[in-house]
């Protein structure tokens, strides 16, 4: 990370304004203005507008955050809602994603353990509730969930959790139509499956199931009346189109909350030697990705503090509504309090999700 600290914010210019002149700024600013109003009116913001965007971000970063921050407020308020998770099963996974520390694949020093008992997650969602957070996620590693006693053992961990007061959500891999049932029957809230890279970049980044699998699974679980958490992870060698490309598949998806993870490469795996991105363009990611889903809650989760750094709070101010706090699955977070610290800091509010039920 620090060899990359003082890398420049640079995003190639694709239809440039003539900024410096008074007509060059007002065009950005009517420009900028049109698209937030469209974007609050709930019309698509479609690629070509997205490139717009990008364009203006990468000549005023800030002017563009500052709408996208409208935009959240206009339909999300000051509310920011938190979340934490538990690594209830880690490594041994047999796909083959190239970021990835728990995968079968790569010799890497992730932990390496079987499914934690009902009442180790049972607790970790009690902490999380009194560190603050209102969701928390159960995730495992590997493709599925294939054992009728692991099954059974996360059914009543969602049922504890849920009587606890706070929201679970899990994440368990590949889900099918019955599956996607019985853990809304348990009292699951919300089901978490990421996607992790636009259709047109997935391919190099994994080879051992297909993209159409993955979007299965969120459809089975929207049929089963789940809410969805899918996101992915930026800055796996992805191209700003193909970020646009992957905003609008979740936008298509309709998906409920969208994850948006940093890469942080994890020694072992092929993306170990991956350049960080400067985090301005970062932050006018997290703009575009607002104004293409202006309506849903936009998490900002794994390496938000490595990569962000000293321009953390502005993740939020970008557009995201959302925290992980707490650890991650393979590395460390921060102290949830700084997390409640920098919101109260930003005149904002964590609070509790409104319950879809």
């Amino acid at each position: 990370m620090g060899n990359n600290a003082n890398r420049s914010f640079v995003l190639t210019s694709t239809r440039p304004f003539k900024i410096g002149t008074r007509r060059g700024e007002k065009k950005v600013s009517d420009t900028l203005q049109q698209l937030k109003d469209k974007a609050v009116g709930m019309q698509n913001i479609g690629f070509a507008d997205a490139l717009t965007l990008r364009e203006i971000g990468t000549r005023k970063p800030f002017a563009l955050m500052a709408a996208a921050s409208e935009i959240r407020e206009h339909f999300k308020g000051k509310r920011v809602n938190l979340c934490g998770i538990i690594n209830a099963k880690s490594g041994r996974c047999p796909e083959d994603c190239k970021f990835c520390a728990q995968s079968v694949h790569y010799e890497t020093e992730a932990p390496v353990y079987d499914l934690i008992s009902k009442a180790e997650m049972v607790e970790a969602a009690g902490q999380m509730r009194q560190a603050g957070a209102h969701m928390f996620g159960i995730i495992t590693s590997g493709t599925r969930i294939d054992s009728e006693e692991e099954w059974e053992e996360i059914y009543q961990a969602v049922r504890e959790i849920r009587a606890m007061g706070i929201k679970p959500c899990v994440s368990l891999g590949m889900l099918d139509r019955p599956r996607a049932h019985a853990l809304k029957a348990a009292g699951l809230y919300r089901y978490h499956h990421n996607l992790e890279t636009a259709p047109s970049f997935f391919g190099h980044i994994c080879t051992t199931h297909d993209y159409s699998e993955d979007v299965d699974t969120i459809v089975a679980a929207k049929e089963a009346g789940l809410e969805t958490c899918c996101g992915g992870i930026i800055g796996l060698g992805e191209s700003m189109e193909q970020r646009i490309e992957f905003a609008i598949t979740l936008k298509e998806l309709d998906v409920d909350s969208v994850p948006f993870n940093i890469l942080n490469p994890r020694p072992g795996t092929p993306l170990a030697g991956r350049p960080a991105i400067h985090p301005l363009e970062l932050l006018v990611t997290i703009s575009i990705f607002r104004f293409i889903l202006p309506d849903k809650d936009i998490k900002l989760c794994g390496g938000k503090e490595a990569n962000l750094r000293q321009l953390l709070p502005l993740g939020i101010v970008a557009g995201c509504n959302s925290l992980m706090t707490g650890n991650y699955l393979t590395t460390p977070g921060r102290d949830p309090a700084l997390d409640m610290e920098m919101i109260k800091d930003l005149g904002l509010e964590a609070v509790m999700e409104e319950d879809a039920d």
